[in-house]
């Protein structure tokens, strides 16, 4: 078996991998670079797969990260449609599924992860889905063509975002969700609230407390899915959107320490030497979730951990501290969050959710915290500035929409 060598070999083609390999060449580093990806695909945009790619808004070259001369005007090698299955970390070398082997100086972990599936009778019937990549999407999009009724199983954002495109679409769809609440562990409770009204004005059956029991088939199709207490309902299409599970078990299995994800410092180091991990999979402790080890899943924690990586590997130093955001987009409503409303103690809410653009600002022991923001963009870009400097503003003053976030009294400038 040969051994080819790179410098900075980068595990991982989404928008981390992509982002450190970036990164690096726009930090002058001039080693040799190597890109592993198990899909084909040049490394492309991930969010629009469950929004403007599904509803074919955006055709697949719009979503690519670069076009292919990017990557080869910069030196950045690519070994496509091959996936990692071990890492040496003594010998400084890893090993792929087609039986390649590639040494490293440096090794970037950025493989994300693959989506989590239902482990009940029928989860392997065709006509059950998942969004994570390209293929996924258009297999997803053939089928919609055909398909009447859906049934999607998870109420977080890819959830919700499918269900929009097939609500759109003109599919008659049902929504499961087992908690009481849709996005019930990323926003507070008038959010949730908001969205499942949204979703039901739009023809969406939402279900809450909905455990699903198994899926029913007919000819290894899938025909329906059986809720907890017997109920069944019709479907000719299932999405599954119930998270992810980080795709670190080389890593794991060559020593590194982790779990739900693989454990980094504030420079994204894993416990073994020379290696780092970005992005989906990266588990670290996060000044903006009060220190807990959390993982993150948005572009932007990739972008910005494969940033630090990067900086840090050109000789520059570096560490992560970023806020975090993230953004979903629902028929005609766009969601932008800042921050993390984690162990939040009061919500305010800032506008007239009966508008369709309003804000709600989450505080912990009177500190802002976070802010979901509906159609409010400018409300999003100043809140940023309050979760900075931890400000402490009175809720009646964040509830006013006449003032501006950016003036609103602090208790040191109000006093001063």
């Amino acid at each position: 078996m040969s051994l080819e060598h790179f410098d900075v070999v980068v595990v991982g083609a989404g928008h981390a991998g992509a982002q450190a390999a970036i990164a690096l060449r726009q930090a002058a580093y001039t080693g040799s670079i190597l890109i592993i990806g198990a899909e084909r695909e040049l490394p492309y945009e991930r969010p629009p797969l469950s929004k403007e790619y599904l509803s074919g808004e955006k055709s697949f070259d719009r979503i690519l990260i670069r076009p292919e001369a990017f990557w080869r005007d910069r030196n950045v090698s690519m070994a496509l449609g091959t996936r990692v299955v071990s890492v040496d970390a003594a010998a400084y070398r890893v090993s792929t599924d087609d039986e390649r082997r590639f040494g490293y100086g440096t090794l970037i972990w950025a493989a994300g992860g693959t989506p989590r599936r239902l482990t009940c009778t029928g989860h392997d019937l065709s006509g059950v889905h998942t969004v994570r990549t390209r293929d996924d999407a258009d297999r997803l999009m053939r089928e919609m063509m055909s398909a009447e009724q859906a049934v999607v199983i998870g109420g977080g954002y890819i959830g919700l975002e499918a269900a929009a495109v097939l609500a759109k679409a003109g599919k008659r769809v049902v929504l499961l969700e087992a908690q009481d609440r849709v996005l019930s562990r990323v926003a507070g409770e008038a959010l949730s609230r908001f969205y499942e009204a949204e979703h039901r004005a739009h023809g969406v059956d939402v279900r809450l407390g909905a455990t699903v029991d198994c899926l029913l088939g007919s000819g290894g199709q899938v025909a329906g899915v059986s809720l907890v207490g017997g109920e069944q309902i019709l479907a000719d299409l299932v999405i599954v959107g119930i998270g992810i599970v980080p795709e670190v078990a080389p890593l794991l299995a060559a020593g590194a320490t982790g779990g739900n994800g693989v454990a980094v410092d504030a420079e994204c180091r894993t416990s073994l030497p020379d290696v780092f991990a970005v992005g989906d999979c990266a588990l670290h402790a996060n000044a903006f979730a009060g220190g807990a080890e959390i993982r993150l899943e948005s572009v932007q924690n990739a972008n910005d951990q494969a940033n630090v990586v990067a900086r840090l590997i050109a000789g520059q130093p570096a560490h992560y501290h970023a806020v975090p955001w993230f953004w979903s987009n629902q028929y005609d409503l766009k969601l932008q969050t800042v921050g993390l409303s984690i162990g939040h103690d009061q919500a305010v809410l800032r506008g007239d959710t009966a508008a369709r653009s309003f804000s709600i600002v989450y505080l912990q022991s009177g500190r802002v915290i976070a802010l979901d923001c509906v159609n409010a963009v400018r409300d999003y870009l100043q809140g940023r500035n309050l979760i900075q400097s931890g400000a402490r503003i009175d809720p009646a003053a964040l509830a006013d929409t006449t003032v501006p976030l950016k003036d609103l009294p602090t208790p040191a400038t109000a006093t001063a």
